[in-house]
């Protein structure tokens, strides 16, 4: 795992605050082998980078998988040693995939907090467009619009009355989206982006499903069905992912070539 792109920040509380855990989970996941090192700075206070917040991000949904710490140490023994911030957010992305929704609603300064930063409404905005947050039902759609005759909230799908300012966060993906922030793309230039990503996702997916319908037959029991998606999934999730990457790697690579 390299740091050579960010120097190490954060200390163990900042890092446990970004990555939505406890101080001592950092600890027993450092114990275990399962987080390298700090960097040791003055005053011997250990700093982290963002490149250990993903892997944290990792570790956690990997645990949710229902992996045991044995199991989980072995995964990331397989993994490539110089693993960026991108590349370990975008492997839990992958793991993420077929697995529950893990998202979480959070009040806004829970989600300041574990953003590392302010968020102001157009960095909120951004957010949302990349699909990394989404506005709980209900709440108010600026900081303080819980609107002036003091009406409570509209209720969310539970019945309960959302929160003013409530996010569902999907918190390993965050980090990721935090640092997309200071990207220079145009909001609007994020939403025809996500908008050709879910054209062609979709496309892709009625294919894939078309052909698991005639690969299992007419015949096949539901649980046959359900078995062959669970295998199906990560692998198709991954090559996906892979061509991806290479084909927009080759683009650029073409697009510079021109310019």
């Amino acid at each position: 795992m390299t740091t050579d792109t960010e120097e190490p920040t954060l200390t163990v509380d900042e890092l446990a605050a970004r990555a939505g855990v406890t101080v001592r989970t950092v600890r027993f996941y450092s114990s275990k082998g399962l987080l390298p090192p700090p960097v040791i700075g003055p005053r011997r206070v250990g700093h982290y980078s963002q490149e250990h917040l993903a892997r944290l991000a990792l570790i956690e949904e990997l645990q949710r998988q229902g992996m045991t710490l044995a199991a989980i140490e072995r995964h990331l023994q397989q993994l490539p040693a110089d693993l960026s911030a991108q590349d370990l957010a975008l492997h839990r992305a992958v793991v993420a995939s077929w697995a529950p929704d893990a998202a979480e609603d959070v009040p806004r300064e829970e989600l300041e907090r574990r953003a590392g930063r302010p968020l102001g409404e157009e960095d909120l905005e951004r957010l949302v467009a990349m699909n990394i947050i989404e506005r709980a039902e209900g709440a108010s759609g600026t900081a303080h619009s819980s609107g002036s005759s003091g009406s409570p909230a509209a209720p969310d799908s539970s019945g309960s009355p959302a929160a003013p300012d409530t996010f569902r966060v999907d918190p390993a993906l965050l980090a990721l989206g935090v640092q997309l922030l200071d990207v220079p793309l145009a909001h609007e230039s994020i939403l025809a982006a996500r908008g050709v990503l879910l054209e062609h996702s979709r496309a892709a997916a009625r294919e894939l499903s078309a052909l698991l319908r005639e690969a299992v037959g007419e015949h096949e029991s539901v649980a046959a069905v359900k078995s062959l998606s669970a295998h199906m999934q990560p692998l198709v999730v991954q090559a996906l992912l892979t061509t991806f990457q290479r084909s927009l790697k080759a683009e650029l690579r073409e697009w510079l070539k021109e310019s």
